[in-house]
């Protein structure tokens, strides 16, 4: 099944009938990705903005499945660019468990999946790898709760992003396909086709979720902006990479 995936920021900000509306209409499946703003921290030392993060969750959850979604994925443990000078303490660790575990309800009400994704150093010191993110999932002990690999971040943290998928078992719910430049798929180094072999051998049932940056001039300060290529924009990054997708995995069950 086809599917499209919506970045949520606010969650009060996007128009969610439109979405579900479009959705719909298009007979795609939806998934949704969400970053945390400034101010809502799973880990923070502060009980009132832990708790903060929980409601913030709760909504995003709520907005998801409003939507459509059946998956809210995304780096929820923490803020990106949230770099204290410190290793992961218990503390952090033990106030990452205690959020999610909180939101147990509101997925089962909502049949939601939600799936944390790691994300490489630059954008945090808590969550890099696969390793930590099951650590994390089995702490939790939600069987809602799992893993999303991002092949961009994996490329940077994993010594090997095949084996690093295989070791997460049922824990792994999404696939972010990206390139390690975030441009069209097949242009890189990612070892795709090995990725694709491993998904099969675990029978992964999941999106390959195609995530990347292209250029247009109606959004020039788009997030991540700086980071496309001129002459690649959002649709030829789309069409070019679904292609690639969908001829490595008829190679893959031949």
């Amino acid at each position: 099944m086809s599917g499209a995936e919506i970045p949520m920021f606010d969650p009060s900000s996007l128009p969610v009938k439109g979405i579900r509306d479009t959705i719909d209409k298009s007979g795609l499946e939806c998934a949704v990705c969400a970053i945390l703003p400034e101010g809502i921290n799973p880990i923070s030392q502060d009980f009132e903005v832990r708790r903060a993060a929980v409601e913030h969750l709760s909504h995003c959850v709520e907005t998801a499945a409003a939507m459509g979604a059946k998956l809210l994925g995304g780096p929820l443990f923490a803020p990106i660019g949230y770099l204290p000078e410190h290793r992961p303490t218990q503390d952090e660790w033990s106030w990452a468990v205690e959020t999610f575990q909180s939101l147990s309800d509101v997925l089962n009400v909502n049949d939601m999946i939600l799936s944390i994704e790691p994300i490489n150093r630059s954008e945090t010191f808590f969550l890099r790898r696969a390793a930590e993110a099951q650590r994390l999932c089995e702490l939790i002990g939600n069987l809602r709760i799992g893993v999303t690999i991002d092949t961009f971040h994996a490329n940077i943290e994993e010594r090997s992003i095949p084996a690093a998928i295989q070791s997460l078992g049922n824990h792994l719910k999404h696939i972010h396909a990206s390139e390690n430049d975030r441009g069209p798929l097949a242009f890189g180094h990612v070892p795709f086709v090995e990725i694709i072999s491993v998904l099969k051998a675990i029978e992964y049932y999941g999106y390959l979720m195609i995530e990347g940056f292209g250029y247009s001039e109606k959004e020039r300060n788009a997030p991540r902006k700086s980071w496309a290529s001129l002459n690649v924009s959002p649709e030829t990054l789309g069409l070019e990479s679904a292609q690639y997708l969908k001829e490595m995995l008829a190679g893959a069950t031949q």
